[in-house]
Order: structure tokens, then sequence, then C-alpha cells
């Protein structure tokens, strides 16, 4: 297990439920695009150590949607899936993210990419939930283990990509 490069500002709003997510890599911003698009890159790195990502579905492009499974010792703990409203390559994403356990609470993802000097990337992530409590829940899961164990997985699978 290695250790994150960069901190990740994981941000709560307190005037409207979203939350902010801001990262960087060392890595330029298509590389780090083709990580969110690529299925097999995706489920390498999404989510903690702990779990194995499986992929149900993928077809990213605007319109398409996607799915897939987190799995502990073989077993599914908890599924996810959504549809990509907008892939506008190498620069953003949006896409809905709605966790099976919870269909109602369905959260409006937007990520943008920033080329920085040297190759680098700065990933910016907005997250809007329809409330307050619906977010909240979402601090209190362990988001911010999944998020930073697996931008920590991130870094050494961009490591290996270059």
């Amino acid at each position: 297990m290695t250790m994150a490069k960069y901190e990740t500002e994981i941000l709560a709003d307190e005037k409207v439920p979203t939350i902010r997510l801001v990262r960087e890599f060392d890595a330029p911003p298509a590389q780090v695009f083709r990580a969110h698009v690529d299925p097999e890159l995706y489920a390498q790195w999404v989510g903690p150590h702990s779990i194995t990502t499986r992929i149900t579905r993928w077809d990213a492009r605007t319109g398409g949607e996607w799915a897939f499974a987190s799995d502990r010792g073989g077993e599914e703990i908890a599924a996810f899936h959504g549809s990509f409203h907008e892939v506008r390559p190498d620069e953003r994403i949006v896409w809905t993210f709605t966790y099976d356990g919870e269909p109602d609470n369905v959260a409006l993802e937007t990520l943008t990419l920033e080329e920085l000097d040297g190759g680098r990337t700065r990933l910016r992530v907005l997250s809007v939930v329809a409330d307050f409590a619906t977010r909240d829940g979402m601090l209190a899961s362990g988001m911010a283990t999944g998020i930073n164990e697996g931008y920590a997985k991130l870094d050494d699978l961009l490591a290996k990509e270059a």
C-alpha cells in the first residue's frame, strides 16, 4: 500500500447539499480522463483497498450508462449505477451516481480536469444531492476512506501507465 502524494480536499458546503473534491495527479488530463472512462482501468482504482470492483455495464459516452459492484472476500457488499450525461474527452464528465441500496438518493456529479504545469492535472468534482441528510449520510458512510485510498491506487496506476 502506497501513501498518497497529494491530499484530497473534501469540502461540504454549509448552505447547499454539495460535496466538492479537489485532487492533483502527476499525469496529464488525457491520462486521468482515460482512467475514469476505461472500465478496465476504473475497476483497478476506484474504492478502498479492501474491495474489488466488478464492472457490470459501461458505456462511457454522452447518453451512456454504467454500473459496478463492490466485492469483498468474493461477496457483493454494494452496487452502484448511473448514466453519463456528458463526456467531453480530457476535460469533463457529468454523470449521475446512485447507490443501489438507496435508489431515491441520486447524486449529479461534474468532474473537471485542469491541466497544470509539468504535465500534471487538477481534478475537481462537484456532487449535488437533494438534501443535507443525503449529503451527510454520504460523508458518514466512509466515503473519505474510499476516495483517498482509491486516488492513491490511481496514483500508482497513472505512474505505471506513464
